[in-house]
């Protein structure tokens, strides 16, 4: 089931942690523990258009709604954008991963968060398991879907 995006709640969120640009999984980090009752999310977007192909991404799920930190800065018709879970972590677990990746890598970024291994390619990036590549397939179908869709349009 594919949750619907608060736009309102991603746009006030968003200015409340200052989410930047190219930083959705800080972003969604960001909002995660600033949002009570929040489930952050990684996953895969979809939408008509450049560059064809999923975008990785991160979000947060607040009860039955999505709420996209990184949402003003994606140059896209919200309506249009379509989400793809991969792996939801609690807040507390995501704490705890981060704390834990800062301590056993501290020169690596912490964020996106893979799971544990194997993992598997989707396209021609290894990344997460089995539910990465679940949510790749999905996203990457809808793509080309929607983008079949635009160029019989045009």
């Amino acid at each position: 089931m594919i949750l619907p995006l608060d736009e309102e709640l991603s746009k006030e969120i968003a200015q409340s942690i200052k989410s930047k640009a190219k930083t959705p999984f800080d972003n969604a980090y960001k909002a995660a523990l600033a949002t009570e009752g929040a489930t952050y999310v990684q996953g895969f977007l979809a939408f008509a258009g450049r560059p064809y192909k999923p975008i990785e991404h991160a979000w947060i799920e607040l009860g039955d709604r999505i709420i996209d930190p990184t949402l003003p800065h994606l140059k896209q018709d919200p309506q249009g954008l379509l989400y793809y879970p991969a792996q939801r972590i609690s807040v507390k677990k995501l704490k705890a991963i981060i704390e834990e990746s800062k301590e056993d890598y501290p020169e690596d970024d912490p964020l996106p968060i893979y799971g544990d291994p194997p993992y598997d390619y989707y396209g021609d990036v290894m990344l997460g398991g089995k539910e990465y590549l679940t949510a790749y397939q999905a996203a990457e179908a809808k793509c080309k879907e929607l983008n079949q869709r635009k160029a019989e349009s045009n």
